[in-house]
């Protein structure tokens, strides 16, 4: 299952993906990897994690100095991943 957090504090805005199987993996990968692609604003930083218990992996999206467009592309990432509800 693929569960999202989102995280927004003045001017900085970050995303994080955590998925637990390969398949899951590679369809969360491909699908940010085209919604990014869409756009000219890039992430500051992106990068994966694991969850202390090992089981799941992260992919985080962060941006600095967020903008309209930040929250745009996000919103997009969670549409194409069907994700209707993130904490």
């Amino acid at each position: 299952m693929i569960d999202t957090e989102f995280r927004s504090e003045e001017r900085f805005a970050r995303l994080a993906i955590a998925y637990e199987t390969p398949e899951e993996k590679e369809c969360v990968n491909e699908h940010v990897d085209s919604i990014l692609a869409k756009y000219d604003r890039k992430p500051e930083e992106m990068y994966t994690t694991k969850v202390a218990n090992g089981k799941k992996e992260v992919l985080v999206i962060e941006y600095h100095d967020s903008d309209r467009e930040t929250g745009d592309i996000f919103e997009d990432i969670m549409k194409s991943l069907h994700i209707t509800c993130c904490s």
